[in-house]
């Protein structure tokens, strides 16, 4: 089964089959010493830069900015929902996210 995965209005919006399911303007508490120093950044979410996968997870990498430090910069790959059974299923943002550099 295939899922469409895309980034929808210059960025603003991703996409799940023609859904749009995560938007920008969101705050997410990122845990990555590679985005900016603090130990974790408040970040807000300006624009999506990519999308892919990593088996069932989806991940996303995002422009924004730590509202503590001032920081603007590209994120790491962080993941934001997971494929199961063909359906795609947020995971939670309202925790602490992690971003990695592979993806």
């Amino acid at each position: 089964m295939t899922t469409r995965l895309r980034i929808l209005d210059d960025g603003a919006w991703l996409s799940v089959d023609d859904t749009r399911r995560v938007s920008v303007s969101e705050l997410w508490r990122l845990d990555s010493t590679e985005f900016c120093d603090c130990d974790l950044a408040d970040l807000v979410v300006e624009n999506f830069q990519a999308v892919g996968v990593d088996g069932p997870i989806v991940e996303v990498r995002v422009y924004g900015q730590c509202i503590t430090c001032g920081t603007k910069s590209t994120t790491g790959w962080i993941p934001v929902g997971r494929i199961v059974d063909g359906e795609f299923t947020d995971l939670e943002r309202e925790s602490v996210l992690s971003a990695h550099s592979e993806g």
